[in-house]
Parts: C-alpha cells; sequence; structure tokens
C-alpha cells in the first residue's frame, strides 16, 4: 500500500509526481529517475549525501540510532558468535550457511590460498618501499588473467568460486606485499590452518621459526574483520559497484575498491589516528592540551566522529572492548597506546564533545588494534580491505543479478564557458 504513495513537485507551474519508495527498516525515498525526462530538471547533491543509488538487501545502517545490521542481524550478534568466514558467506549469498555449506566454502579457500608462481614477478616489479594497497590494487586485477573462466560469471557455482578465490588470495597478496616492503620471503600459506591464523603466520613467520599467535590475537583479527565486513553504500562500495554496472568483471571492480578505499578519508582514517597519537607523543604534548586546541580548531580529533553515525559507532563498540581485552591479555607496554586510553576516556568525559556526538568511531579502536598485533601503519588500509571484500563481493553480485540494473552515469550542473569560438595562437 505504501509503494502507491506519490509525492507532489511542482516546476514552472507544472505539478508531476513522483513515487514514493519504503523500505522494511521504514526508510523512505522519492523516485526521481524519470524527473529529467518530465520536467528537463535534475537534483544537486554533492557527495551523494542524499541520493540512493540503488536498492540493496545486504546491509542496514540506522545511523541516528547507531545500528549496523548484515541481511537483518545485528553486528553485536554477528561478532560475537560468527566467524569471519561464516559473514562472507551470509553477505554474499544471503542467508547464513548450514554446516556442509561452511565445510565446503572452506575447503575452496583452502584450494584457492596459492598464487600462481608467475605472480611472484609481478612483486619484484614494485620498489621496496612500494606502497601495499598499490601492489593489492595492482595484484588483484592481474588475478583476472589468471582466471578467465571466471570473467563471465554464469552461475552460483561459478560466483561460489570467483568468491573464495579473491577471499582466500587478497591474504597471500597482503602478506607477500608485506615481506616485499621489509626484504623478507614470501611465506606460504598453511592449509591447516584458519583464515586469520594462516594470515598471522604469512604476515610475521620466518623461514624455521613459525609464528604461532595466541587465542586472543586471533580473536581480535576476527573481530577486526567482520565488523569491516560491509557498511552499505560508503564510498569504495559505491565505486565497486559504479565499476561493476559497466559488466566489468568481478576482479577489476574489487581492484577499483582498493584504489577508492586508499584514501585518509576512508580506509587511511586509522592510518590518521596513529599519526595523530605520534604527533602527541613527539611533540610531548598533553592530552588536555590537545583537547583545548581541537576546540579552537587548530586540529582535528581523529577517529571521532562519523558522516553517517550521531550516536556511537556499533563498531565501535564491538572492538573497543576487543581492544581493552587484547591489551589486557598481551600486558603490552607502548606509549601511543596508553596516549589513545587517555584521550579516549578524557573525549568520552567532555561535554564540548558529548554534546557535538563526536564518539570515538570504528577507526580509532581497529588502529589500536592492529598497532597491538604488530601490524605496521602502511598495512592498515590494507587489512581494511581484506575485511571489506565480502561486502564488495556481496554488492557487485547484487547488482549484476538485477534485471533493472543500468550503467551509473551521474549528471552535473556545467558551470564552466558559454560557447566561445576558438583563438588562432597568433591571436592569444
Amino acid at each position: 500500500m505504501n509503494e502507491k504513495k506519490t509525492a507532489r513537485l511542482e516546476l514552472d507551474g507544472k505539478v508531476i509526481e513522483l513515487p514514493v519508495v519504503y523500505g522494511p527498516e521504514n526508510e523512505v525515498g522519492i523516485d526521481i529517475s524519470s524527473l529529467r525526462s518530465q520536467t528537463g530538471f535534475i537534483t544537486l547533491d554533492p557527495g551523494y549525501a542524499n541520493t540512493g543509488a540503488c536498492k540493496s538487501g545486504i546491509t542496514f545502517v540506522d545511523g541516528e540510532k547507531g545500528i549496523l545490521r548484515y541481511r537483518g542481524y545485528p553486528i553485536e550478534e554477528m561478532a560475537q558468535r560468527s566467524s569471519f568466514i561464516e559473514t562472507a558467506m551470509l553477505l554474499i549469498f544471503g542467508e547464513l550457511p548450514t554446516r556442509e555449506e561452511r565445510t565446503n566454502f572452506r575447503s575452496l579457500l583452502r584450494e584457492n590460498e596459492l598464487l600462481h608462481e608467475d605472480m611472484l614477478h609481478h612483486f619484484e616489479g614494485f620498489p621496496p618501499n612500494g606502497h601495499p594497497m598499490a601492489i593489492m590494487s595492482a595484484a588483484l586485477n592481474a588475478l583476472g588473467s589468471y582466471h578467465t573462466d571466471l570473467l563471465n560469471i554464469q552461475d552460483t557455482s561459478d560466483m561460489r568460486l570467483a568468491a573464495a578465490k579473491i577471499i582466500s588470495k587478497v591474504r597471500t597478496i597482503a602478506a607477500f606485499a608485506y615481506k616485499k616492503s621489509i626484504g623478507e620471503p614470501a611465506v606460504y600459506p598453511d592449509p591447516n590452518l584458519s583464515y586469520c591464523r594462516n594470515f598471522l603466520h604469512m604476515m610475521f613467520s620466518i623461514p624455521y621459526r613459525m609464528y604461532d599467535p595466541p587465542q586472543e590475537v586471533v580473536r581480535a583479527l576476527t573481530l577486526f574483520l567482520i565488523v569491516h565486513a560491509d557498511h552499505e553504500q560508503n564510498c569504495s562500495c559505491s565505486t565497486v559497484r559504479m565499476v561493476g554496472s559497466t559488466e566489468a568483471n568481478l576482479f577489476a571492480s574489487v581492484s577499483a575498491g582498493v584504489c577508492a578505499l586508499w584514501g585518509r578519508l576512508h580506509g587511511g582514517a586509522n592510518s590518521a589516528v596513529m599519526d595523530m597519537l605520534d604527533y602527541l607523543h613527539r611533540e610531548k604534548l598533553s592530552v588536555k592540551d590537545y583537547l583545548e586546541q581541537v576546540k579552537q580548531k587548530k586540529f582535528r580529533l581523529m577517529g571521532f566522529g562519523h558522516r553517517v553515525y550521531k550516536n556511537f559507532d556499533p563498531r565501535a563498540r564491538v572492538l573497543k572492548r576487543a581492544a581493552h581485552d587484547l591489551l589486557d591479555t598481551l600486558g603490552l607496554q607502548d606509549d601511543l597506546l596508553d596516549i589513545a586510553q587517555e584521550l579516549e576516556e578524557a573525549a568520552l568525559n567532555d561535554d564540548f564533545f558529548i554534546e557535538r556526538k563526536l564518539y570515538p568511531n570504528v577507526d580509532f579502536y581497529s588502529g589500536l588494534i592492529l598497532r597491538a598485533l604488530g601490524i605496521p601503519v602502511p598495512m592498515y588500509p590494507v587489512m581494511f580491505a581484506i575485511g571489506r571484500m565480502p561486502g564488495w563481493i556481496a554488492h557487485w553480485y547484487e547488482e549484476s543479478q538485477d534485471p533493472n540494473m543500468k550503467i551509473h552515469r551521474p549528471r552535473q550542473i556545467y558551470m564552466g564557458s558559454k560557447e566561445r569560438k576558438y583563438v588562432p595562437m597568433h591571436k592569444r
């Protein structure tokens, strides 16, 4: 019954009716897809803050109430009870897997964790200080050349295999890129290890000395990946969907997502948190003095506030507990982690930040966890990309199955010069 409601818009004396679309969580939108054809007008929405680009059944976010759900399941429950692989399967295929389905998918992950040996030359082509995000994006795109049978996905079986290849191999790519950056030999994946434990093995083992992380470390990494698995139409997700709308293959589309994620306002935000903490430590600036300068707009308080959430980021609640548990378990003595905890406590008890709803977001706590795990700062956005891969794949797949999908082509309001005649060189 709600679908039949319309919004009336009057332009130049002409009244048109536009359909009103309701989502199951009472989200409401006005369908303006016929606006230009009926009126000649378009809408202008810089940053797309009020524009719905698609209908999606993957992830629901309510920023006012601080709610995040994957396919209807609260993020808090997924973090407490699920695994990263189960979460990935839920996002991509729509339902929690049965035991048999999960076992079969894990087998696919094990079978596809190795890279083609020729791809090792790919890593050799980058300088020693090459950023791992550049390597990851290039390597993911190159994967399509090694799996040409999956460039045109035909059915669910193809999709399952493609998802398993990317989700499994992205760990290997990330770990190899890290080893390249520090001049150590690549460590191959161990099929006997779980997803997160295997990644940590490839990151921190060296020949003849295998790294066996404590369970608390594996658990913290698992939570990190789960809470980053999807967050609806953010910049990188929208990039994957836009590239995919051209019918570009899955490998190329997620490679583009890595590039979009790289920026400091997106996947690089947790790196900015660490830069802020390092600045406080290096300059011997007290937390009290720094917060006062933030209030005077001399500095930004990185890792606080969110474009969508006007409440406590539910992912931050999960990672806050995980961060404190991890630090207590490991008993780490780290000046930056001490500063972070002091900064968190001070800001959460300061009326200035409380009134502006500037709560710690997911990036604040994810940076603390990654530092405690021994992950270097240049790898932070890479870790984000590993976690976000299931969401990107899910959105690409959802869009590819939509019979009404059209190539994305935003409009613009041209503000340049009006028509003018070409001026020959000798008259300029």
